[in-house]
């Protein structure tokens, strides 16, 4: 696990934030009262385990620091199966160091619910019912997959999904994320099959794609122009191109695959009240409406605050996975996307 990493992120004068510190008590009620925000105020951090990409995260805790300063955040980044690992190990040796979980497999959390405590974000009944899998676990986060380029290399990028198996993108121009990253590109796989065609991995894989472990190196093969189309989460691709670099990305006609998250507390957690207060941010109107804003993130509320930028609701078309078939099939799909594509653990 040597490339899980762990940063801590502090508002800058922290005393001096924490003094000038205000918030009326109509918007304390968004974020859960001004009891819990004193609370918070007292623990003055917590410890967050995320398997989202580092880059926004960051934006995320900056964004929640300017509404309560007082809050260091530890932040431990790693890909969904290496984070999930990594929770179960601790747990077993009872010393798991989260204080909040934000993972991209709603299944393996569901598996690991009982490690959570009772949690409902105050806005609770404005989020889609039928992407819970736990009243522990929320949906802190939700991606989309796009198909991304890099506009100085690629002056024909591809359409759709299916111009993937074309042979003029191939050998090695189209970079992919490995099946067992982690939920996301679960979910992307099981699109890619029961969407586009049982054969469709055959297909895709003749064009000799380059296989990366997450979607950071990904995304950075492509600004470098190692590759020239990397098949990537919107978010990340978002924030390259608002960055500066030379990206593109379309959200293809056959479907969109959304992932949603979940994110909790953990029974254990030293630090439980800081760590409500910075999920209760993130789930409110005000938390998703910058992620969806500056990180190009989508949302499970039942009525989105705003769309991404590029995203049009009358056109694009959404795909989500029955959860029941999400944690049946994933073991054997994955096992034979890596055969497929000539994957070794």
């Amino acid at each position: 696990m040597a490339n899980i990493t762990r940063r801590q992120f502090t508002a800058g004068a922290a005393a001096a934030g924490a003094a000038s510190f205000s918030i009326t008590n109509a918007e304390a009620q968004n974020f859960g009262g001004n009891e819990l925000i004193e609370a918070a105020r007292k623990e003055g951090k917590f410890v967050y385990y995320t398997a989202d990409f580092t880059e926004p995260e960051q934006e995320v805790i900056k964004a929640f620091n300017k509404r309560f300063p007082f809050v260091r955040v530890e932040l431990v980044r790693a890909p969904g199966g290496q984070l999930i690992t990594r929770i179960k190990t601790e747990a077993a040796a009872g010393k798991l160091s989260a204080d909040a979980v934000n993972h991209s497999d709603r299944g393996l959390m569901q598996g690991i619910a009982d490690l959570f405590q009772d949690y409902t974000p105050p806005n609770a009944k404005d989020y889609r019912d039928d992407v819970l899998v736990s009243p522990k676990l929320w949906p802190r986060s939700t991606l989309g997959w796009s198909i991304a380029y890099n506009t100085e290399l690629e002056k024909n990028p591809p359409k759709s999904w299916m111009d993937l198996c074309k042979p003029e993108y191939g050998p090695k121009k189209i970079g992919q994320v490995i099946a067992p990253s982690g939920g996301t590109t679960w979910t992307r796989i099981m699109f890619e099959r029961q969407v586009l065609g049982e054969d469709y991995w055959e297909k895709q894989a003749k064009t000799q794609p380059v296989l990366f472990p997450s979607g950071a190196p990904t995304s950075d093969a492509m600004v470098r122009g190692e590759i020239s189309i990397a098949v990537v989460l919107y978010n990340i691709a978002y924030i390259k191109k608002r960055d500066g670099a030379p990206v593109e990305a379309i959200f293809p006609p056959e479907g969109v695959p959304l992932n949603y998250y979940a994110a909790g507390v953990a029974k254990t957690a030293a630090n439980p009240n800081a760590a409500k207060l910075f999920l209760n941010w993130c789930m409110s109107d005000e938390g998703q409406a910058f992620q969806i804003k500056e990180l190009g993130y989508l949302t499970a509320l039942k009525k989105p605050p705003l769309n991404p930028p590029g995203w049009d609701p009358k056109v694009i078309k959404t795909w989500a996975p029955n959860f029941e078939q999400y944690v049946k099939l994933r073991d054997q799909w994955i096992e034979e996307w890596n055969k497929v594509y000539g994957y070794r653990q």
